[in-house]
């Protein structure tokens, strides 16, 4: 594998220091271009947060960090420096603002909830309600069409337990999105690796019946992730057994 863009840092709270050893890790393997996407931090009214993004204030030393590290390693790897983020759209404007500051190199669009997060669904829970997978296809598809997005993380995500011609109906038009806008979907390695409901043997097939461009996500919470061959050899398998179109490399879209 010569490209990972999916990387979390200890900054979300739910993932090990240090950006470091995961740098080492990433040579290790054989990565030539190591994206750093931490979980965005986001703005919400009267005073929520979660609590597995990056806070705000912390997304300054966040850059320094990485933009030291990129220099120290310049000859050994390519470092890129963006972040893991929802779109909600009440409050996407305000994050556009936020980013202003930094040299924002790329986003991926990982749409852990619904609506706009507060007292909203978790994307990930088991459903067979048509009018969540609708909510949430509709809702990445906006979010694909801001142009913002690099890519799509973990696309499904969504755990729709209902009808087999439902779930093609909905996701369909996310994977027809996708090769619209050249926008790829990730296959997650977290997910192969942990025992998640995604990658989903549903989703995939559809993408490989429709050609959507298709990219690996480590989604790496610890360093040893980005030397996992095994998980890597699973991924690759899945490339084959669905026909996808896998991208060899990732051009960025601009923040």
């Amino acid at each position: 594998m010569l490209y990972n863009y999916h990387t979390h840092t200890y900054r979300c709270g739910h993932a090990a220091p240090d950006e470091r050893e995961y740098i080492e890790n990433a040579i290790q393997a054989g990565i030539k271009t190591l994206g750093f996407s931490d979980h965005s931090p986001y703005f919400f009214h009267d005073g929520y947060y979660s609590n597995f993004r990056m806070r705000p204030e912390t997304a300054y030393e966040y850059f320094d960090t990485l933009n030291n590290l990129r220099e120290e390693y310049k000859d050994r790897i390519d470092i890129k420096i963006g972040f893991e983020t929802e779109y909600y759209p009440e409050f996407f404007g305000k994050l556009m603002d936020f980013y202003k500051n930094f040299n924002v190199e790329y986003l991926i669009l990982g749409q852990h909830f619904l609506d706009n997060e507060l007292r909203a669904r978790y994307s990930g829970q088991p459903t067979a309600d048509e009018c969540i997978i609708e909510k949430y296809v509709n809702q990445v598809i906006e979010g694909m069409e801001t142009g913002k997005y690099t890519y799509v993380a973990h696309p499904d995500l969504l755990n729709y337990q209902g009808e087999l011609t439902i779930y093609r109906k909905h996701f369909s038009r996310l994977c027809r999105t996708s090769i619209e806008l050249d926008i790829p979907l990730e296959i997650n390695f977290l997910g192969l690796s942990d025992g998640r409901p995604y990658p989903n043997k549903r989703f995939w097939e559809l993408v490989g019946e429709l050609g959507a461009p298709v990219v690996f996500g480590v989604d790496a919470h610890n360093p040893k992730a980005l030397n996992d061959p095994a998980t890597e050899q699973r991924a690759l398998e899945m490339c084959r057994e669905y026909s996808l179109n896998l991208r060899k490399e990732i051009s960025l879209n601009p923040v």
